[in-house]
Parts: structure tokens; sequence; C-alpha cells
């Protein structure tokens, strides 16, 4: 068995849909309870474009662990859940990712077991990245006032081929989703932007973080289950 990660990402278009959608956010927790294979799972919102903090209404997506690709796949064909989203949502992606490494910890633990080697990895597999935190309440202000300037070089950066935000709770537990076209692209913005360095240096100085995650991946493929758009 190998460990494999799946995120979902689901776009709402009407306004019943996107209140069914919002009512998931807590309601679906029963469903993920009859899920089989399935170590680990977050329902999350997503912020809007540039790293704005407010809801995106229209998009929505569900981080899971697997401990096998199997049991994504019985999930994503055959539970009632996966249907439901199918149903309502009017785009569905669904993005398998391998682990590659993951430090720091997500409610208490680190959910990514390493399925693939970073000497494995191929010069042109494209790498997702998450990084995950929960900011402290007495930081929020700082926090979000600095966001603009420590995330301005990502829009234009290299070979970034896709960026979102996504949490469970808005402004406190926060997620950025990234795709890079190679690990060299990713590599390049981590270390020779002046702005990130300067963002993990503060990071580190103001400890605004009572927890954090940071996950690489190799995108292994991406699946459209739905797309009416």
């Amino acid at each position: 068995m190998s460990q494999i990660t799946t995120l979902t990402v689901l776009t709402y278009n009407n306004f019943a849909d996107k209140f069914w959608a919002l009512s998931m956010m807590q309601f679906g927790h029963r469903y993920m309870k009859t899920v089989e294979g399935q170590s680990f799972y977050k329902l999350m919102g997503s912020g809007k474009d540039n790293f704005n903090p407010f809801p995106d209404w229209n998009v929505y997506a569900v981080l899971q662990v697997w401990d096998d690709k199997s049991n994504a796949q019985d999930f994503f064909e055959t539970h009632h859940l996966s249907q439901l989203y199918k149903k309502h949502a009017t785009k569905m992606e669904v993005l398998y990712l391998e682990s590659i490494q993951a430090r720091g910890l997500w409610n208490g633990k680190n959910p990514f077991q390493s399925s693939v080697q970073a000497k494995d990895i191929a010069e042109n597999d494209k790498i997702a990245v998450i990084t995950r935190a929960s900011i402290k309440t007495n930081m929020l202000l700082k926090f979000w006032k600095f966001v603009p300037e420590s995330q301005k070089p990502l829009e234009n950066a290299e070979g970034l081929i896709y960026t979102k935000g996504f949490g469970e709770l808005p402004f406190v537990e926060m997620a950025t989703f990234s795709i890079w076209e190679t690990m060299d692209s990713l590599q390049a913005y981590a270390y020779q932007s002046h702005e990130h360095i300067k963002a993990i240096q503060k990071t580190r100085k103001l400890d605004w973080y009572s927890e954090e995650l940071f996950s690489r991946f190799r995108l292994q493929k991406k699946i459209i289950m739905k797309d009416a758009s």
C-alpha cells in the first residue's frame, strides 16, 4: 500500500448550490465518517484572488489522504458524498498527489507520509505545494497587513501554474495550494525571491503561527469529473 492524497476543487455557480456547498462545511463531516481507507480529511472554503482573506463563495475544496489509490477511486466512483458533489458543482476537479516531503503539524499530526523520493522526481514532473497555518489571534491584524507585500512576487513567479488560498476558518485557519511547472521553478521562487525570504524571516521573528505545515507533492494526475461551465 502506498499513501495518496487528493485535492478536490469544486466550483458552484447558482445561489442554491453555493448555499448547499456552505452547509456541507458542517454537514459533510457525517458523510466522511463512512469513507473507507481515509486517514485524514479537511473540508475547506476558499479566499478571493490575490490572497484576499474574504471568502470566495464560488469555490470549495476537499483534501483527503488515502491509504491506497484504490480507496480514493472507490470513493469518487461510488460514494454518496462524491455523487452529491458531482450533482451540485458546476465543475469538479480531482488532483492526485504523491507526497515528497512534509514538515510540521496539522491539528497535532503530520498526515502526509512520503511516497516518492526527491531523487525520483523527473525534470518535467509538476510539483504541488500545500502550506498551512493557524494564526495566533493576537497576530491576525499584523499578519493580514503583511500578506499583500509577501505574496506579490507570487503573482508573476516563473513556472507558477495555479495558486489559491483555502481554509477551514476564514482569517484564522489558512492553507495555500500552488502548482509549479517543475521543481526548479519552485526552488527558484522559494530561495531567490527577496520578498519570500523576507516573509520567512518575519514569520520566525514574530512567531505569528500557533501551528504550521509545509508540504510538497508530485502531481500524479488531474481528473475532470464534471465541467458544465
